[in-house]
Parts: C-alpha cells; sequence; structure tokens
C-alpha cells in the first residue's frame, strides 16, 4: 500500500495517462482510419472514372499496356485488369497473409457492369494501415465490344507501414516519457505545500505556536495555508491569553493572602495594642472580602462564557431600572457630593434583566467611584427605532487614550486607577461579555482629566441571542 501523498499523485496520474491512451488511441485511429478510408475511396473511384473515360475516348489496342502507364502516372494506387473470362495478365496481388486482395465474386459482380466499393473500412482491431491497405474499388470498362473488370487499391506495402507504425509507437514513447517527468515535477508542485503544512501542524502540536506556513498559491491550497496561519495566530493569541490569566488571578489571588497571612501573624503579638488590632482586623477582612469578589467574578464570567449559563430574557422598563441602580449608590455620590444628571424616558425592553443590572452597577459604580468631589454625572437614555442608546457620561480622571482599547481585557487596571481602584480588573470584561450576549456594542470615549463616556446600545424589539 502507498502511504506517500507524492507517490500516490505520481501512480495516479500515471494511470490515468496510459489509460487515456489506451482507450482514446483505439478511438481516434477508428474514427480518423473511416476519414481516410473515405477519402481514399472517393479518390480511386474518381480515378477509375477516368481512366474509363480516357479509355473511351482513346480506345486502345492494348488495354493493358494502357492501365500499365496510368499506373505509373499514379504510384499511390494499384490496378488491376481483368478480362471478360475473369482472368488477368498480371495475376491478382496478395495481402500480407498470401491471401488474394480481389475475390472472383467481386470481378465478376463489376463485369456484370456494377461499381464495386470495398466495405471494410477503417476496422479499429485490424489497425489503421491493415485497413487503409484493404480499401478497393472496382469499376466496370468497355473497349470496342469487349468488357473488362479495372480494380483500384492502395500501394501501402508491409514495410513502410512497419516504419510508419514504428515512428508512431516512438512518439507515443516520448510523449508518455516526458508527459511522466511533467507529472512528477507537476506533483512534487502540488505536494510540498501538504508537507509544509503537515511540519506546521507537528509544531503546533508540540505548543509552538510561532508558526507559519508560506504558500504563493492562490488556490485552495493557498486559502489553507492562509486559513492554517490564520489558526496559528488565533492559538498564539489564546495561548498568550491563557497565560496572562494565569499570571493576573495568581498575582491577584497572592496579594490579599500576603496581606492576610501578615497581619494574622501581627495578632498573635501579646502586646498590640487595641486600636491597632482593630486595624488589623478591618484589613483582613477587607481582603477577604476582596477574594470573595475575585472568586465571585471568576465564577461569573466563567458561567457566562459556558453554554448552560441562565438567560432568561423578559420585557421590563430599563429606565426604572437604572433609577433604582442610580438610588443604590446614593450613599456614595452623596458623599462626595455629586451632581447626577438623569434624561431617562419610558423605554421598555427585552432582555435578561439581571445580568444588565450587573452591567449598570459596574459601569455607574465606576463613574461614581473615579469622579472628583463636586463632579458631575449624566446618564440619559436615547431611544430609538428597533434600540436603544444609554449614555453614562462623567467628568472624573479620564482614561489615556492609548489604554482605551484595553480597558475591556480581563485583569487590565488603568495605571491612573490602580492606586484608587480596590477591584480585580474583571467587572469591565464581564460588561461587555453580557452586552455581547444581548446582540449590542459597546463604546468609550475619554480624555484625561476631562471624564469618560460609555456609549452602550441595545436591541429593543428582537430576542437577543446568546453568543458563545
Amino acid at each position: 500500500m502507498i502511504k506517500s501523498l507524492y507517490l500516490r499523485v505520481v501512480v495516479t496520474f500515471l494511470a490515468i495517462v496510459v489509460a487515456s491512451v489506451l482507450i482514446a488511441f483505439p478511438l481516434a485511429m477508428y474514427f480518423f482510419t473511416n476519414m481516410i478510408s473515405t477519402q481514399f475511396q472517393s479518390e480511386m473511384l474518381a480515378v477509375g472514372r477516368q481512366i474509363v473515360t480516357l479509355s473511351n475516348e482513346v480506345q486502345p489496342k492494348n488495354l493493358h499496356s494502357f492501365i500499365a502507364g496510368s499506373n505509373r502516372l499514379n504510384e499511390s494506387y494499384l490496378f488491376t485488369l481483368f478480362e471478360s473470362n475473369g482472368e488477368t495478365i498480371k495475376g491478382i496481388p496478395v495481402d500480407s497473409k498470401g491471401k488474394p486482395r480481389i475475390q472472383p465474386t467481386e470481378v465478376a459482380d463489376v463485369l456484370k457492369g456494377h461499381v464495386y466499393k470495398s466495405l471494410d473500412l477503417g476496422v479499429p482491431l485490424r489497425g489503421f494501415f491493415s485497413g487503409i491497405s484493404s480499401i478497393k474499388v472496382g469499376v466496370p470498362l468497355t473497349v470496342g465490344n469487349q468488357n473488362y473488370a479495372l480494380f483500384i487499391h492502395t500501394n501501402i506495402t508491409e514495410d513502410a507501414s512497419r516504419q510508419i507504425r514504428t515512428l508512431i509507437t516512438f512518439v507515443l514513447a516520448i510523449v508518455l516519457i516526458v508527459g511522466s517527468m511533467l507529472i512528477l515535477i507537476a506533483s512534487r508542485y502540488l505536494v510540498n505545500p501538504l508537507k509544509k503544512l503537515t511540519l506546521a501542524t507537528e509544531k503546533l502540536a508540540r505548543g509552538n505556536f510561532n508558526v507559519n506556513v508560506n504558500v504563493n498559491n492562490k488556490d485552495e491550497l493557498g486559502k489553507l495555508a492562509e486559513s492554517f496561519n490564520h489558526m496559528a495566530g488565533e492559538l498564539k493569541q489564546l495561548e498568550q491569553m491563557r497565560q496572562d490569566f494565569v499570571s493576573n488571578v495568581s498575582h491577584e489571588i497572592q496579594s490579599p493572602l500576603t496581606s492576610i497571612r501578615g497581619f494574622s501573624k501581627a495578632l498573635r503579638e501579646s502586646e498590640i495594642a487595641e486600636q491597632d488590632r482593630i486595624k488589623y482586623l478591618e484589613i483582613i477582612e477587607r481582603e477577604s472580602e476582596r477574594l470573595s469578589r475575585l472568586s465571585e467574578n471568576l465564577l461569573k464570567l466563567a458561567s457566562l462564557e459556558s453554554e448552560h449559563h441562565p438567560f432568561h430574557p423578559t420585557i421590563y422598563d430599563l429606565d426604572e431600572q437604572l433609577r433604582r441602580i442610580v438610588v443604590f449608590y446614593e450613599p456614595q455620590w452623596s458623599m462626595k457630593e455629586l451632581d447626577m444628571d438623569l434624561a431617562l424616558p419610558r423605554v421598555k425592553i427585552f432582555a435578561d434583566s439581571d445580568q444588565l443590572s450587573q452591567v449598570w452597577m459596574n459601569v455607574i459604580g465606576n463613574a461614581i467611584k473615579f469622579t472628583s468631589t463636586g463632579g458631575h454625572i449624566y446618564i440619559k437614555l436615547v431611544p430609538l427605532r428597533d434600540r436603544v442608546q444609554i449614555w453614562i457620561q462623567d467628568n472624573g480622571i479620564g482614561i489615556p487614550l492609548d489604554e482605551q482599547g484595553r480597558i475591556f481585557d480581563r485583569f487590565y487596571k488603568v495605571d491612573q486607577a490602580r492606586q484608587r481602584d480596590s477591584g480585580s480588573g474583571l467587572g469591565l470584561a464581564i460588561v461587555r461579555k453580557i452586552i455581547d450576549m444581548h446582540d449590542g456594542t459597546i463604546e468609550v470615549q475619554s480624555e484625561v482629566g476631562k471624564g469618560t463616556l460609555f456609549l452602550i446600545v441595545l436591541p429593543t424589539t428582537h430576542s437577543p441571542t446568546k453568543k458563545s
């Protein structure tokens, strides 16, 4: 069994070429022989009629000599003249097997005044030359009161036939050899991209994602290589995300654990002041809550990305939901004396209320957290035909332009916010996932020192679909 694709392609192509030659050559020879035979027969009939006409006009005394002279003038054909008794002076010509080429019954039929045409045209099993050489015609000829039968047949000798057959065989052999060489080259050209893909796949399976298959083809193989390169890039990015995820989770967990361990050791001291003890306990409690939030957010994000996360859309008032979130955060924005400006016309939406509540908690909570005392927060709804826009804008510290594209990544924190944010960096990642699940979009526009605007667009008139 041939396991190499290259050898299989070569053998298949060679088999197809040989089979095509074996099938096409006899068929082509058959139709070509018929065409040539018909042409030969027509020409021989025309020559025979010319000789008959000349004989009637000239009325030669020795018809056999006249026919022999015509034979010398036209060497492509052989002429055989039969007397009225069916005899011939020259003798009946024979074929390569010694059989007479003209039968007595054929001579008798022509002597009766009938024109004879050979019916043995282009027999493929006998070959091209045997078919041509068997063509003959017979025409009646009358000189004086004497009837004759003139037979004309092709003048192709066995040596000439053998030479031409050898030449054709030689040409076919050259065609097969050259075709085989071209098939070897073409097969290598076809298989090389597959070899490259195989090697790249093996490297990819070993964990090497820095692979790239250079294939200049514009055909299906080129598209396959392009898709493979895209897949390798996606896997490389996924692997980098996985490593970053593990690193970030380890970092986020290690920091509160270090604090808890350190302050727990400090509490073992017998001479610790009551005020310090309470302070250390508060830190331990705060770090424990931080770990709890991190765990909760990780589980929530994993649940959102799974195919079995509960998703229960209902029709409800979006404006009322936003007002409840603002009321929930009233202690925080009141403490910072923030101006909460709401423009919330009545809007009904078909969505998962619990999930969108998490979105508003995160976005509005961040707006309150990163807006300085006495600042301004503007929340408004803009109903459109089949969707609604939600604007949440503040005049807080803002986000640098080069970091705005990464704020939705897991564990990513804007540098200016690190000193004030005790979160895990998963909030906006959860927000984007929920918005995507609702077939919505979220955009951010921000300028450092001037504030940030989150623009969220959600459909209102059709059932959202869950995205994997």
